[in-house]
């Protein structure tokens, strides 16, 4: 959250007169004067709203279109004049190559046009400014104590806050900058006007579905449709003073810069470049960033703790001294004897990741993450109401263009009356399930391959305890885990990719209606399989290898082959290293693929339109002189056609939810495992930044009010986290047999490597030369468990209960203690109404009347509804009515 340097909020409403300088449009209310405006039409003047591409076969010594498509050609024509009877302006540019025509059209809204669709899809204009100043958390905690806040960057052109109402025509007067119809409408608003357009307008049959872009580009009758950047990224040349720079300029310079790792993200800036949807993630990934900074040095804290018990444990000095004293039983039917000294280095490295300490950072860690959320749900309601989303709601969404194109029959909509598509819901039930079989089929899948992992891992160590390398044989253990978790890795990718792909497909084979619900069942669908295919292996290895070993004389076997059980020094080593191959190898493969794929692509895409100037000074020498001045100056539609088309945020989300999976379900294996996740963020912040700014074409702004699904997955990841590390410390961790041993033995541990150890059964011995050995486990001569086992069961059954029990206990506290919504947004809400209200009671002396009673916020507004836009011949397409008395909640 940036620093705001804003006067305290008075007592008196601020003029309701818009001043000449302030333009809400800009973003700044001084705006310095800028460079010319490139993206406009040929006059100089017309501001270009959208640009339209296609790409036609062209023939350069014929000079002459070939081989185009009839029906996108007469869908295209049928398209555009559309466009045009909705009063859009239009204008055509071409670009020739050696084998193809570029076409681009470049798309403008008047003012007309912008003010009747702001009412249909009701955009938000300012009344007021805000004066309140805006500091966040860690910037007051650092004031308080007196402390330099090196976090914070004096960003340029900090755009103002203001007290918004939804756009009405007839009150055009009572908003700021009305003065200015340049300069009114934000940029981004006038793309989600044109884009209303695009997506609403029909090229054919409206019964077909023949409607909107989307369809459009789908069928690939144009290749892309983007709204432009706001000019280049780099600074000028010569540099200007940072408020000359460009919104586009200064988030490159702010955010997107490597240098900038260490600052606060200017989210006001991202929010009026990007919109609100994406200025939200990278919202929620910066505070989540935050919040890993003390889980990663309490990590790292445990971690060093763990070096001085290598020193110090009595366990670990007993098992490197006891020299012969343990004979071990052969792990697999042709291994020998060992040693269980030879274990001494691998036994002291798993107390870097098994100490009394786990059990703290275990604790820790589950309450962290239920703070995290509440206050991330504060967090999240004072950024939304900032940016006027707080009552954002699809009130009643716009069909998929799929859904219009595929549905089978039509249905009136209760709320506007007119005949819309319609899927039957018995027909949408039978797919859904048939969507929950496929992947109930691809988790059997995932569960198929783990298990062939699980017996590669036991062959490989057969081949390499038969082969006569002596230090490949004291290490096959380690060599067949760690390339198994590297094979795991491996496949895990590839089951992504493939389930990505059928996620997609299933998805929209459902029929969902709206853009929203599509996404939600997409989401849900990827993640229970992501859930599966990245945390199958680690829960095998932390709950059920080494379980069902059996003992000496009675080894249970799958498909004849030998039991997994855990290495020298215990599962939880073996977990960590499985962790860490997974999780930081997944995030360097992505961070590798996110850095270095889109510059490939970017660089190809370029390249493709690289052959345009040469071929045209082939064809006319006058011509070329006027190229080269294009060459060295490429128009901004061309450039911006060059850059990569921006692919959501789902991917981004995926990857944050999953390694938070990872450093709360099984952070008691590896402390160090929030100290990775901090520093990939790091990264991963630039890169996304990077990728916004630099290399994706601008998106169309969307509104939203939260991070949608992905919270209660969190929550959902949050109570499994509090479940697995019971367990973990439990189970897995030597923590309870420790102290079952302290209180009931020696508090000391003296003894305690002999106390869990078992000898083997007599008929085992008497088959193996009368050779007794020792293996783990609490069992008798006879095979049977002793009384400490089930003592020991009892104990840990009861930890899990009382574990859960507290840590839910004071995570329900700590909800009820943090309330969603902070004290000083409420008050702001609630002052902020009050003044809306103020200052629509001028409205009065134009008859207009605030009518009584309702809510505090909810303004009748009496008068007749906009017309069309004079350039229209006809009202726009697909318009709903909208009845002659509006309620318009202002906030």
């Amino acid at each position: 959250m940036r620093r705001g340097e804003r006067s305290e909020d008075g007592a008196t409403l601020i003029a309701m007169e818009a001043k000449p300088e302030t333009n809400y449009g800009s973003i700044t209310m001084d705006a310095p004067v800028q460079p010319q405006d490139r993206n406009v039409f040929s006059d100089g003047s017309t501001r270009v709203d959208f640009v339209l591409v296609w790409e036609e076969p062209y023939s350069s010594e014929k000079e002459e279109v070939t081989g185009v498509n009839p029906t996108h050609l007469k869908w295209r024509e049928e398209f555009l004049n559309r466009l045009t009877q909705s009063g859009l302006l239009q204008e055509q540019k071409e670009i020739l190559q050696k084998k193809k025509k570029i076409c681009f059209v470049l798309l403008s809204a008047p003012w007309s046009v912008l003010c009747f669709y702001a009412e249909e899809i009701s955009l938000r204009v300012p009344l007021q400014v805000v004066t309140a100043p805006i500091v966040n958390w860690s910037e007051q905690i650092l004031s308080q104590l007196s402390l330099p806040n090196l976090l914070s960057q004096d960003v340029p052109n900090p755009p103002p806050d203001y007290y918004t109402c939804q756009f009405r025509t007839n009150k055009l007067q009572r908003f700021l900058g009305n003065d200015n119809k340049d300069t009114f409408f934000k940029v981004t608003q006038r793309h989600q006007v044109l884009y209303e357009i695009l997506a609403r307008t029909p090229y054919g049959s409206v019964k077909d579905g023949e409607v909107g872009i989307d369809r459009l580009l789908s069928d690939e009758v144009f290749t892309a449709a983007y709204p432009l950047h706001e000019g280049g990224f780099q600074s000028p040349t010569p540099p200007v003073p940072p408020h000359a720079l460009s919104l586009r300029q200064i988030l490159y310079m702010y955010w997107a810069k490597w240098s900038c790792w260490r600052r606060y993200q200017p989210l006001d800036h991202i929010r009026e470049y990007f919109g609100e949807k994406i200025a939200l993630y990278f919202a929620w990934l910066g505070f989540y960033t935050a919040w890993l900074l003390p889980a990663s040095v309490v990590g790292t804290l445990i971690f060093l703790f763990g070096f001085w018990l290598m020193d110090t444990d009595v366990p670990a000095k007993e098992l490197c001294d006891s020299g012969n004293s343990f004979i071990m039983c052969p792990i697999c039917n042709i291994c020998s004897y060992w040693n269980y000294s030879s274990i001494c280095v691998t036994y002291k490295a798993g107390l870097l990741f098994d100490n009394g300490a786990t059990v703290f950072l275990s604790v820790f860690m589950s309450l962290w993450a239920v703070t995290f959320l509440e206050y991330w749900k504060r967090s999240s309601s004072a950024l939304s109401h900032r940016w006027d989303c707080s009552e954002f709601q699809d009130i009643e969404e716009r069909p998929r263009p799929e859904f219009t194109a595929m549905a089978p029959m039509t249905m009136r909509n209760p709320v506007t009356g007119a005949e819309e598509p319609y899927f039957p819901e018995n027909k949408r039930f039978r797919r859904t399930l048939t969507g929950c079989m496929v992947i109930i089929i691809m988790i059997a899948v995932v569960l198929m391959f783990l298990i062939c992992i699980i017996l590669y891992r036991t062959i490989l160590s057969i081949i390499i305890y038969r082969s006569e390398h002596s230090f490949l044989t004291f290490s096959a253990g380690r060599i067949a885990s760690f390339s198994g978790s590297v094979l795991n890795l491996l496949v895990i990718l590839m089951l992504s990719k493939l389930y990505t792909t059928l996620a997609h497909i299933l998805t929209r084979w459902e029929m969902h209606r709206t853009q929203t619900k599509y996404e939600d069942m997409f989401i849900l669908k990827v993640f229970i399989f992501q859930f599966v295919n990245f945390y199958s292996s680690p829960v095998y290895i932390a709950f059920f290898k080494g379980r069902f070993v059996g003992y000496p004389g009675n080894y249970y076997t799958l498909f004849g082959v030998h039991n997994e059980d855990c290495g020298a020094g215990g599962c939880l080593i073996e977990l960590a290293q499985e962790m860490l191959v997974i999780m930081v190898g997944k995030q360097l493969i992505n961070n590798i693929q996110e850095f270095i794929v889109p510059k490939l692509r970017s660089w190809w895409q370029k390249r493709k339109m690289s052959p345009r100037l040469k071929e045209v000074k082939e064809e006319d020498v006058e011509k070329s002189q006027k190229e080269d001045q294009q060459e060295e100056d490429v128009s901004p539609w061309e450039a911006d056609y060059q850059l990569l088309v921006c692919e959501g945020l789902f991917s981004e989300y995926l990857e944050m939810v999953i390694q938070f999976g990872f450093i709360t379900i099984f952070v008691a294996a590896c402390p160090l495992a929030p100290l990775f996740a901090l520093i990939n963020n790091w990264v991963e912040m630039r890169l996304d930044a990077q990728k916004f700014v630099t290399e994706y074409r601008r998106p169309v702004v969307e509104r939203a009010q939260d991070i949608g699904i992905w919270f209660p997955i969190l929550q959902f990841i949050t109570h499994m986290a509090v479940l697995s590390n019971a367990f973990l410390i439990a189970f897995t961790s030597s923590f309870v047999p420790r102290l079952y041993y302290r209180y009931t033995r020696d508090d000391t541990l003296s003894g305690y490597i002999n106390f869990t150890l078992a000898t083997s059964p007599r008929n085992y011995s008497q088959q193996h030369q009368n050779t007794s050995c020792r293996y783990r486990g609490f069992r008798d001569e006879n095979g049977k468990y002793l009384p400490e086992f089930f003592h020991l069961l009892a104990i840990q059954l009861s930890f899990v209960v009382i574990f859960e029990h507290v840590v839910f206990f004071v995570g329900g506290l700590i909800d009820m203690m943090v309330p969603d919504i902070p004290e000083e947004v409420e008050t702001k809400i609630k002052r902020e109404h009050y003044m809306a209200k103020e200052a629509l009671a001028d409205n009065q002396s134009l008859g207009i009347s605030i009518i009584p009673g309702g809510k505090d916020n909810d303004v009748r507004r009496r008068g007749t509804r906009p017309s069309p836009p004079p350039q229209s011949n006809s009202p726009p397409p697909n318009l709903m009515e909208i009845p002659e008395e509006t309620y318009a909640s202002c906030s």
